[in-house]
């Protein structure tokens, strides 16, 4: 299966999602894969088969999501220089969000840019870490805070890769998939309340149901100027989540998760979406084996970390809300301080 991404606002940014058993992937430059210790040791052997290259160097970082930061991407570009690697030279990123990430970024700088491909191992990365070109690290003032648009060349999504996937791993990966569901497709979201993700057919129609809605909005909305910040939801608050607890304690599905369930908070005191949806989607989640609970130690706190987030501005938080039922969203600016910290309070430790 082929999904085609082609970005309406700029020129000649088109390419292939491909979702498939991977195939020979030739390349008549010099390939760099980036991956991490974890990921290398189940599936390096694999990727090596497929890649046929004059030259193929491997890159080993540290896994985790702590390791997401300039100093490892410094450790990238330098094996990259003295490897002498030059302007046509390709990257591959091997591995989930984070090597994702991490390797676009890296590509989007070396010599002012190389072209990089995708080759996710994470359903997580799969659904929508590796689709549309947004390359980035962490620092310590808050999540992807330094990073850029940068487009790959091609993405190659194996869903074989996921039966090495620890199941907290692979839940981590729904949540983004529920994301996008309540988002945008209410007959998406019923699906996923009777999906068996044992069964690779279930998983295969997931994964591509989750692209093509990626695709979708990735072709209108390149640079995240409109429809693009939809694909937040949950974000907003999983990120402050994330910095709050280093990174350490929760997975990043697992606090866009927290996340969803704080934004339908603020949504159904804002009147947008119905305690019994909010329910729902919770149930949803929770049936996924996603954390959807989060004791917060200062609310004012907590909403400072706000204005750290991309999505401000002047002074205004952006906020991604279901909007009236699910399947349908909003952006909602403006909100007074004081409905959001009522909506934080539910979560007091």
């Amino acid at each position: 299966m082929i999904i085609p991404i082609k970005i309406e606002s700029s020129d000649s940014k088109e390419y292939n999602i491909h979702i498939e058993n991977l195939q020979n992937i030739e390349f008549d430059t010099k390939v760099a894969i980036v991956t991490n210790t974890t990921v290398s040791k189940l599936h390096l052997d694999r990727a090596l088969k497929s890649i046929k290259a004059p030259h193929i160097e491997v890159i080993e970082v540290p896994d985790g999501e702590e390791y997401k930061n300039i100093e490892t991407v410094l450790t990238i570009l330098d094996r990259l220089f003295k490897a002498k690697f030059d302007r046509k030279s390709t990257l591959v990123a091997l591995g989930g969000g984070v090597i994702g990430d991490m390797t676009g970024f890296t590509a989007s700088m070396y010599q002012r840019g190389v072209e990089f491909v995708q080759m996710p191992t994470t359903l997580l990365s799969q659904v929508d870490a590796s689709v549309g070109g947004k390359t980035g690290v962490n620092n310590s003032y808050g999540k992807n805070l330094i990073g850029s648009f940068y487009q790959p060349k091609a993405v190659y999504i194996d869903p074989d890769f996921l039966k090495t996937l620890p199941a907290r791993e692979f839940a981590a990966g729904v949540a983004e998939v529920v994301k996008m569901a309540v988002m945008f497709d209410i007959d998406f979201y019923n699906f996923l309340k009777e999906v068996d993700f044992s069964n690779r057919d279930d998983i295969v129609k997931v994964i591509a149901k989750s692209v093509k809605l990626k695709a979708d909005v990735v072709n209108q909305d390149e640079k995240e100027s409109g429809i693009r910040a939809v694909l937040n939801y949950g974000h907003t608050f999983g990120h402050v989540v994330e910095n709050l607890t280093n990174y350490r304690e929760f997975l990043h599905g697992e606090a866009v998760s927290i996340g969803i369930v704080m934004a339908n908070e603020l949504a159904v005191k804002l009147n947008l979406l119905t305690k019994e949806d909010a329910e729902d989607i919770k149930i949803l989640l929770k049936k996924a084996n996603l954390p959807i609970t989060f004791k917060i130690e200062n609310i004012e706190d907590f909403y400072e970390h706000f204005f750290l987030d991309k999505k401000s501005a002047n002074g205004s938080i952006a906020f991604i809300l279901p909007n009236g039922e699910i399947g349908s969203n909003i952006i909602k600016r403006d909100i007074p301080k004081d409905l959001v910290i009522d909506a934080l309070n539910c979560f007091k430790a």
